[in-house]
């Protein structure tokens, strides 16, 4: 997952990554919200979800101590980074002043 992992943030697209764990109550409400906000922004955006039990190396390299983490990418390089839920207007407004798009 880590070449891929590189690859993926090193895009051309906007990446919001969310650091989860199945066995967290808060990152399966935050589900359905990234859903919408997938479905409002289509392919301005690339979702990606990281299992930190899975994937414990990019956990530890991207500091991850709590979950759900979320981290905004742009062009491979962190730009913001929040623990805990967030609505899909928050998310949205992220994204739209860190990635420069317009929601």
């Amino acid at each position: 997952m880590k070449s891929n992992f590189k690859d993926i943030i090193n895009s051309n697209k906007i990446v919001l990554v969310d650091f989860f764990a199945t066995w967290c109550g808060p990152c399966q409400a935050l589900m359905p919200i990234l859903k919408e906000v997938k479905g409002e922004l289509g392919d301005a955006v690339k979702i990606v979800k990281i299992d930190i039990d899975k994937n414990h190396d990019l956990a530890v390299k991207y500091q991850v101590r709590s979950v759900p983490t979320m981290t905004l990418f742009v062009d491979g390089v962190p730009k913001w980074r929040q623990s805990g839920v967030l609505q899909k207007k928050d998310i949205l407004n992220v994204i739209e002043t860190h990635g420069e798009i317009t929601v």
